[in-house]
């Protein structure tokens, strides 16, 4: 073939090559492009739809969350409220407290004369409000000879804590003055089934009073082994009663178991300062100073004064009081002479080692302007301690008064006591 008829022959074939070929690899690449673009979109809804379920799970499983989360908090509050209930009484702002004791007793006097000679139940109350105000009463029970039940308020008083050292009272309160009839005399306190002479009602130690009292204790500060402290008492009280003798001429008595009369305007003030320089060891001084005055009469001067000590060594406990009221005279009354009582009294306890029994011995002695009321006293007791608030005691008194009257008797005690 003539190559130059070739040439021409093959360029033009290529040409018409290129022509209709190129169209149909364009077509081939648009379908391709089509057929991957509707993938896309496939998958891109099939995203879409398990996003969509995705969103719809993770909704519901917050909901959930939220559901067990409640659930949760809703146990927890059952779980407080019911400890809150468990709890209320620890936390609650008031509280209420029973104590008191209780005391039976056998006596034989000399002469002849054995009987039963006590029951007497003496309940003690104390209700608190958050630790500021606290109320306290004491009753008393007691039959009496004839077998009558009688009833009698020893104390009432709110007492108003204001801080650890200062407490103010006001009511009936048992009488600051000397250490017995303040705090010794209840039945499981003290160690002997009497009180001492001169110690009980309208006898030389004042009983109570109705007024308002300061009370609290103090460090003192001292170079001392030990810490020392002081405890006071200030009170101010209606005054108490004069009473006179049958025959009305002469003051038999001050009548001190707290009044709520005060007719002739006269009060009391008085205190009591005790000092521990060592724990085992207090020594303490009181004093009283007032005006009384019978009806329709001037007034007269009246005081008490007196001090008293405890000591403590080992199984030895030993105390002492003095006391002492004093009634001017007055020329102008129908009682002019002047009246006093005085009384003291020393005891020593001794506890066997390792045993409940404790021997106890007192001395007493009470005079006064009156002598069918004098008395001495020698008292021999023995203590069965079945608990330390709860005990037997057996005692003596040699008793040494005016003749023919009960003072001068000789008696013996049984006494069971107990202290809640």
């Amino acid at each position: 073939m003539n190559s130059s008829l070739f040439r021409p022959l093959v360029g033009s074939l290529c040409v018409l090559a290129v022509i209709f070929l190129f169209p149909v690899q364009n077509l081939a690449a648009a379908e391709d492009t089509a057929a991957l673009k509707a993938r896309i979109e496939a998958l891109e809804r099939e995203l879409d739809e398990i996003k969509a379920i995705m969103k719809e799970q993770t909704q519901q499983s917050a909901i959930k969350e939220e559901e067990v989360e409640e659930k949760i908090e809703a146990v927890q509050r059952d779980v407080e409220a019911t400890k809150s209930a468990q709890d209320e009484w620890k936390t609650y702002a008031s509280k209420v407290h029973l104590a008191g004791y209780g005391a039976v007793g056998y006596t034989n006097d000399d002469p002849k004369n054995d009987r039963f000679s006590q029951v007497a139940f003496n309940p003690i109350f104390h209700y608190s409000f958050n630790d500021v105000i606290l109320l306290e009463s004491e009753l008393e029970l007691e039959i009496e000879d004839d077998g009558e039940t009688e009833l009698a308020l020893e104390y009432m008083t709110i007492d108003w804590l204001v801080n650890d050292y200062i407490t103010i009272l006001a009511g009936k309160f048992l009488s600051p003055l000397g250490n017995f009839r303040a705090n010794l005399h209840p039945a499981w306190v003290n160690k002997l089934p009497s009180a001492p002479s001169g110690f009980g009602h309208d006898q030389a130690a004042p009983v109570a009073d109705v007024g308002l009292q300061l009370r609290g204790g103090v460090p003192i500060p001292m170079r001392l082994r030990y810490p020392a402290y002081a405890n006071y008492k200030v009170f101010v009280s209606n005054g108490p009663e004069l009473e006179l003798n049958e025959a009305g001429d002469e003051i038999e008595a001050v009548e001190s178991a707290g009044v709520v009369s005060n007719e002739d305007d006269n009060f009391l003030f008085g205190g009591r300062l005790g000092l521990l320089p060592i724990p085992s060891l207090e020594i303490g001084g009181s004093a009283a100073y007032g005006d009384l005055a019978l009806e329709d009469e001037e007034d007269r001067n009246y005081t008490v004064w007196g001090f008293d000590g405890h000591w403590i060594w080992k199984n030895l406990d030993v105390r002492g009081e003095y006391i002492k009221q004093d009634v001017d005279s007055l020329p102008s009354s129908v009682a002019p002479d002047e009246q006093k009582w005085e009384a003291w009294y020393a005891q020593a306890a001794y506890k066997l080692f390792s045993t409940k029994f404790e021997f106890v011995t007192r001395y007493s002695d009470y005079n006064s302007s009156h002598a069918d009321v004098e008395q001495e006293q020698w008292a021999l007791g023995l203590n069965y301690l079945i608990l330390p608030n709860a005990m037997v005691k057996f005692a003596y008194e040699f008793n040494n008064g005016f003749e023919n009257e009960p003072t001068n008797d000789d008696r013996l005690f049984i006494q069971f006591a107990y202290g809640f």
